[in-house]
């Protein structure tokens, strides 16, 4: 009999985790991680975690099968939340969802798994894993879940074959309200409880508030930037070559605050993301004001009008070889190769028509069409029909 770890988080995905597996005549083992420790930090009284490990047990008791918790704050930190502050400080955006699941729930937790004699590790993701013996090899792919509302696989898209075999995803096939039917049907506490937002730790959290424990508030100036600033609308230099071509693109604008007016102050640069329209508090303009551009080192925002304001598209995207990763490294790129894709920049983008081009220190991803808040520090995923074959961070 195969023994399976269930990451059960006190939610209905990993509650019906548990009993499908349990159904499909696995031994069954509940674990519960406790990532963070420090209350000061989440917004309302309630704490979150007290309450979901207290879910997690009466469901395990339900199901009749062991449950404990593990305390894996530190090493959250370290790799997470440290991860994190550090990004910002550079003005990168990480995400700390797709770190916290290579990290986190398919290392250090799969390494404790392991040590229970585990065969397998589940979690309640809405992705599928299939495998084909390719030269003599078994060969683990990642899908997408059935339901495309909630297929969750970008987050996924930095797990290893190796991480893979060991992995299951027994509600991929699924769609949430089948989820919630079938938990109804056993009878779990969990069937109607709403799904978490926030980040994948600390539950409900304003970033900023967060980042302002590290990160120094300093007063600095929004400026707006007009359509016609001129490198929006300069005709394109002749390329002697594709990759020439491909590294002009993928440059991001470069700003000076006299190329547009002064509309505001803000308390850190850092704090703000490209793309966001939220925590500007500037009026006055006709079409809401969006981030376009942020300069940590002189701490100032740069802005533009509307959402399709020039500043914020571009088709071109970098990733360096040290942060390439392939899902499947039987089809990664040599150099000079090229493969036709469809990928996505953030969670729940439709998939976007691409190309991805391998060259010697990296690989650029051209998109067909222009990508709105193309954002360093945040994954980029590729696919072929609906399968991940890798990720990289943007650079």
């Amino acid at each position: 009999m195969k023994r399976v770890v269930v990451g059960l988080s006190g939610g209905v995905d990993s509650s019906v985790t548990a009993y499908l597996l349990q159904e499909q005549g696995y031994e069954v083992i509940g674990l519960f991680m406790k990532n963070w420790h420090d209350d000061s930090v989440t917004i309302s009284d309630e704490c979150p975690w007290l309450e979901d490990s207290n879910d997690a047990m009466i469901v395990a008791e339900k199901l009749g099968i062991p449950f404990q918790t593990v305390d894996l704050s530190e090493q959250y930190k370290e790799r997470i939340v440290d991860y994190m502050f550090d990004e910002y400080e550079k003005g990168r955006t990480p995400n700390p969802d797709v770190l916290c699941n290579r990290e986190i729930k398919f290392d250090v937790f799969m390494d404790i798994a392991l040590s229970l004699g585990a065969d397998y590790v589940a979690t309640g993701h809405y992705c599928r894993k299939e495998e084909e013996i390719i030269d003599g090899k078994p060969v683990y792919k990642l899908l997408a879940g059935k339901d495309g509302n909630k297929d969750q696989s970008y987050f996924l898209c930095q797990l290893s074959q190796e991480q893979l075999s060991k992995a299951l995803f027994p509600i991929g096939e699924l769609t949430k309200p089948e989820v919630r039917e079938i938990a109804k049907e056993a009878d779990l506490i969990t069937a109607e409880k709403k799904d978490s937002q926030g980040l994948c730790f600390i539950g409900k959290v304003r970033l900023p508030d967060f980042l302002q424990q590290k990160l120094q508030p300093k007063e600095g100036v929004i400026v707006q930037v007009p359509s016609s600033f001129e490198a929006y609308n300069k005709p394109l230099p002749r390329f002697e070559n594709k990759q020439a071509e491909l590294t002009y693109k993928s440059k991001k604008f470069e700003y000076l605050v006299s190329d547009g007016k002064v509309v505001g102050k803000h308390q850190g640069a850092h704090y703000f993301t490209k793309g966001q329209r939220k925590g500007l508090a500037v009026g006055g303009t006709k079409e809401p004001l969006f981030v376009i551009e942020t300069d940590v080192d002189e701490n100032v925002i740069f802005t533009g009008e509307g959402k399709d304001h020039k500043g914020l598209y571009r088709n071109v995207l970098f990733v360096s070889n040290e942060e390439l990763h392939w899902v499947r490294e039987d089809l990664a790129l040599q150099t000079d190769e090229i493969m036709e894709v469809e990928a996505r920049i953030r969670y729940r983008q439709p998939l976007e028509k691409a190309t991805l081009y391998k060259v010697e220190n990296g690989l650029f991803v051209e998109f067909e069409n222009p990508q709105s808040a193309i954002q360093e520090g945040q994954f980029v995923a590729w696919y072929r029909k609906e399968e991940l074959l890798g990720s990289g961070v943007i650079s």
